[in-house]
């Protein structure tokens, strides 16, 4: 006979029948269907979160916010890579216009960064306002130019 130990435990079948309450009082769940005499965790959606207390104002509205967050000066980016460029016709000037155009890139203000993702067979002028030094290698390895045009740190 093997050995019992802790190892050789696995769990049973779930076989016993989900709780049905408001069924009756026959049913041993009837009337207020487990849930006491009335007040508030008796009601639909009655359990408040965990960080209500009672009414009081809670911790985290007491204390005051502190730190600091960069999110107002954050650069925000239309971003290519390099792979989608390879769709253009070669020897054509790309700016941040002409790919909207062709539908590669979406319109708005922000300034285009152009990275290194993808490879590049043909020959092409693109213009941005910033490259990866990945994106410019493979831009001049395939015989084009990478143009900086315009600031590159704008703010959108």
């Amino acid at each position: 006979m093997p050995q019992l130990g802790l190892d050789g435990l696995r769990a049973g079948a779930r076989n016993h029948p989900r709780k049905r309450v408001g069924r009756g009082p026959g049913s041993g769940h009837g009337k207020t269907s487990g849930k006491g005499h009335k007040g508030q965790k008796a009601r639909s959606g009655g359990v408040k979160g965990p960080a209500f207390e009672g009414g009081q104002t809670p911790l985290q509205r007491r204390l005051p916010k502190r730190g600091f967050t960069n999110a107002a000066f954050a650069h925000h980016w239309r971003v290519l890579n390099v792979g989608r460029l390879a769709g253009l016709p070669a020897d054509s000037d790309v700016d941040a216009a002409a790919l909207v155009a062709a539908g590669l890139l979406p319109d708005g203000p922000e300034p285009l960064k152009v990275l290194g993702g993808g490879e590049l067979a043909i020959r092409l002028t693109v213009r941005a306002h910033a490259f990866s030094e990945a994106a410019r290698q493979k831009i001049l390895a395939s015989g084009g130019q990478a143009e900086i045009v315009g600031a590159a740190g704008t703010k959108a």
